[in-house]
């Protein structure tokens, strides 16, 4: 496989803390020449850099972001106005502490909500998988399917690990078939971005692809 066709289901990501104006741009730029799938940002940039990046590419943001213990309507209301700013794909975090206690149908709902915010747009699901028991990946397999989300994702990346070849094959066993796969978190070679794609990942989240295609770019795949 050509590296720029697993450069095509990436979303180069910038989500640090730190990040500003100047490495937001970069990220956009980066993932403009390399044709990623989506530049996934912070939320507070998602204006300035739809202005920026003129329909050229869909802009992602995060919701719930990281640890996904917001209340339902500080979600639903972080969905609504990321995509009035012009997000075309929101990536959400589950409250996992409900999960723990296994109240399946308020994470459902909850789900239910925010894709209705999504007003047509993506939604992906972060169930964050290195914290869950095989079970309550199996379970989220399920509600996210019953939920009508588009995509489960594996991690956010900034909890104890990322995603994990066999969890992306664990999912992609027990979503429904309308459900896609995003892999996230640890993604660090393009060796890897292809098994994760031959295990089931539809679409992968990382900046390392990117950096890897500007350190080593001779131009022969493009």
């Amino acid at each position: 496989m050509e590296r720029k066709d697993v450069l095509k289901i990436v979303d180069h990501t910038l989500l640090s803390q730190n990040a500003t104006w100047d490495d937001i741009r970069q990220i956009l730029d980066d993932a403009m020449r390399y044709e990623a799938a989506s530049a996934c940002i912070p939320a507070a940039y998602v204006k300035q850099a739809e202005e920026y990046a003129g329909g050229r590419l869909p802009i992602c943001t995060v919701i719930g972001f990281p640890n996904g213990y917001n209340t339902t309507a500080v979600k639903v209301y972080e969905t609504k106005d990321a995509i009035a700013n012009g997000a075309e794909e929101i990536d959400m975090v589950i409250n996992i502490g409900h999960l723990k206690d296994k109240k399946y149908q308020e994470i459902e709902d909850e789900i239910r909500q925010i894709h209705e915010a999504c007003s047509g747009k993506i939604l992906k699901v972060i169930i964050e998988t290195c914290l869950l028991t095989e079970e309550e990946k199996i379970k989220m397999c399920e509600i996210v399917t019953s939920a009508g989300a588009e995509y489960i994702k594996t991690s956010t990346g900034f909890s104890t690990a990322g995603a994990t070849f066999e969890d992306v094959e664990l999912m992609k066993a027990h979503i429904g078939k309308d459900v896609k796969v995003k892999a996230a978190g640890g993604i660090s070679s393009f060796d890897d971005a292809e098994e994760f794609m031959r295990r089931g990942a539809d679409r992968l989240g990382t900046s390392r692809l990117v950096k890897i295609m500007k350190n080593t770019d001779s131009g022969s795949d493009y």
